[in-house]
């Protein structure tokens, strides 16, 4: 029984000599050592400041480089020391850094503005008229404005049906523009419909008539695009066989002077 008692006590003091001596490593003095009578362990000949000084220079911080074509330098924060219970010393730092740099400017725009795509003009995005001129006599005028949004060419001449008429008028040749009638939004295109040719009526298979349908033509000349336009004629219209129309023109001058 006093055998167990004397290894507990030895035991005991085997471990309150080492907790002795961790407390010296720690506090870096031998007096405590001398109060014990345990020699006190010796640390490192070099402090523990300077080796995490000598880490700090193999590994030094840098901070977080700046975005284009320049980059960032950073400024470390101070770095904590502190001692493990082994006696070494550990430390840890973060940095950080701003960086300026010249960004990407975006690609100029072309000033010039793309041109705007043209479309035929038909009835869906011109609104057609017919009037009597009061000059030249015998003469129906037809007006075709563009209310769309987007330019349109006016081909040809206008394809016409006078009531329910099989044969279409003819054109006057000589009525031929030298380029397409163009119609910017708002602009109006003319031709001009001789109602009765050179012969007599009676010759011709006179009629009064009421209304009239009116067709654009497509751009190869392939025949009519659209539905057609439908007017009502002027009271008292009255043509022949051999009447025709001219081409489209720019100005109301000009489809008047057939």
């Amino acid at each position: 029984m006093r055998t167990f008692r004397t290894r507990t006590t030895a035991a005991a003091a085997t471990a309150f000599l080492a907790a002795l001596s961790l407390t010296a490593c720690q506090n870096g003095g031998s007096d405590a050592g001398a109060a014990s009578g345990t020699p006190a362990v010796t640390a490192s000949t070099a402090p523990v400041g300077a080796a995490t000084q000598a880490d700090a220079k193999a590994t030094p911080e840098a901070g977080t480089a700046g975005t284009g074509d320049t980059t960032g330098s950073g400024t470390p924060r101070p770095r904590h020391t502190s001692l493990n219970d082994d006696g070494t010393g550990t430390s840890t730092g973060t940095g950080t850094g701003t960086g300026t740099g010249d960004k990407a400017k975006p690609a100029a725009k072309d000033k010039a503005a793309a041109p705007a795509s043209f479309v035929t003009c038909t009835s869906a995005n011109t609104r057609v008229t017919v009037t009597r001129p009061t000059r030249p006599i015998n003469h129906l005028l037809i007006t075709a404005q563009n209310t769309g949004s987007r330019t349109c060419l006016a081909y040809a001449a206008p394809l016409l049906r006078f009531d329910d008429e099989q044969a279409a008028p003819g054109f006057v040749e000589g009525s031929r523009p030298q380029a397409v009638v163009t119609l910017a939004p708002g602009e109006a295109a003319y031709a001009s419909v001789i109602l009765s040719g050179e012969r007599a009526p009676e010759e011709a298979n006179g009629r009064v008539t009421k209304r009239l349908g009116v067709l654009f033509a497509a751009r190869d000349a392939s025949g009519s695009v659209g539905a057609p336009a439908t007017v009502k004629l002027p009271a008292g219209t009255y043509k022949t066989d051999d009447a025709a129309v001219t081409y489209w023109q720019s100005s109301l001058e000009d489809a008047l002077t057939f």
